[in-house]
């Protein structure tokens, strides 16, 4: 077998930040504020400068971050939350967890991402809002989504878990509708070294309820004014985020040179087809993705030759056991069609174009012998 590669090569991130990490720590260890720090606000501040949103709260997890923004945004039991089932299941877990009730509508064949022409017809009276998300990186189409949301009142949450740092028509991912969400769980394009996640939000009201949730609902001390949770992010891994943010720029910026390249390699191997990108927005890819067919014999013979792989994601939620019981409707059948075939190949900012090569070559080889 083949000297095995990093599906995702955090190792040598922490190589290149080692120094200014161990120094963001040490100023925690020292103040010994590890709970709400003083790396909390300035991280906060930081991030709401780069997405341009007018609030950001952090907080224990991207799913986390879900879970608080429906709770400030009132979703209460029967509510309906429009989303895809082509997804992580911390998407539709969160509406569940309330008692709202998951909508599931289908996805752009050619994206995976949900496809905004077929929301408006599954809003009902019980509808509360829209939950886009942000697959493998490239924002969904969220202008149109605003809009269907705009004529029936609707509120938009942005699980952009995977899309933080994207655009979207000049605008960054997490300012683009009611709420954004992000995750810092440490494989995501910006991550930690734990669990972390940040809500965003330009409404001061929806901002106040969402800082009052995470604190078990508290607007002071030993006052709740309304249920909430244990939902805050760690000062520690606050820390360990302001240090990556200092060459974040820089790793987007491979990411997109990186995405590009393996496009270029991909075009011309049969029996691969490459994720879709839109004229009007980038990819941070969080996953590089394409889709195959036989894909378990793929993944057997790229493994052979050394070469991880993963599939995000093997099944639709709607085809999940604890998530089947919401589903109505006709069956989603780009959905299942895209679980049947996606194969992420290796992917992060450290990406060599010899081990990129390398990775193109085996699926090449194993396309062709499969």
């Amino acid at each position: 077998m083949s000297t095995k590669l990093e599906f995702i090569d955090l190792k040598s991130q922490y190589a290149a930040l080692k120094e200014s990490i161990a120094q963001h720590m040490q100023r925690v260890l020292d103040h010994g504020q590890y709970i709400m720090g003083p790396e909390v606000k300035e991280l906060e501040t930081q991030l709401a400068a780069i997405t341009d949103a007018k609030h950001c709260i952090t907080v224990a997890s991207g799913t986390e971050a879900l879970l608080i923004s429906l709770m400030a945004l009132g979703i209460a039991p029967g509510d309906e939350v429009i989303t895809t089932p082509f997804t992580f299941a911390a998407t539709a877990e969160m509406i569940v967890l309330i008692g709202g009730v998951p909508v599931f509508v289908d996805i752009e064949p050619d994206t995976g991402n949900i496809d905004a022409a077929l929301i408006e017809a599954a809003v009902t009276p019980r509808t509360k809002a829209i939950m886009p998300v942000g697959l493998y990186g490239q924002v969904a189409d969220m202008d149109p989504i605003n809009a269907v949301a705009a004529r029936h009142g609707l509120a938009v949450i942005e699980d952009a878990a995977q899309s933080f740092g994207a655009t979207y028509k000049n605008r960054q991912s997490c300012s683009l509708s009611t709420f954004g969400c992000t995750s810092f769980f440490p494989s995501k394009p910006l991550g930690c070294y734990g669990d972390g996640g940040a809500v965003f939000t330009s409404d001061d009201a929806l901002a106040q309820a969402c800082r009052e949730i995470r604190v078990h609902g508290q607007s002071a001390r030993y006052t709740h004014t309304r249920v909430g949770v244990g939902g805050r992010m760690d000062t520690l891994q606050c820390a360990v985020v302001l240090a990556k943010l200092e060459r974040f720029e820089w790793e987007l910026a491979q990411r997109h040179a990186l995405g590009a390249r393996y496009g270029e390699l991909l075009a011309d191997v049969p029996g691969v087809r490459r994720l879709a990108l839109r004229p009007d927005r980038d990819c941070v890819w969080a996953q590089y993705t394409v889709f195959v067919e036989q894909r378990a014999a793929v993944q057997a013979a790229l493994t052979e030759q050394g070469i991880p792989t993963a599939v995000h994601y093997p099944r639709p939620l709607h085809r999940q056991p604890a998530y089947a019981r919401w589903h109505r409707g006709a069956e989603l059948v780009h959905s299942v069609a895209a679980a049947e075939r996606v194969l992420s190949l290796p992917m992060s900012a450290d990406l060599t174009h010899a081990d990129q090569d390398r990775v193109v070559a085996a699926l090449a080889k194993a396309l062709a012998s499969t």
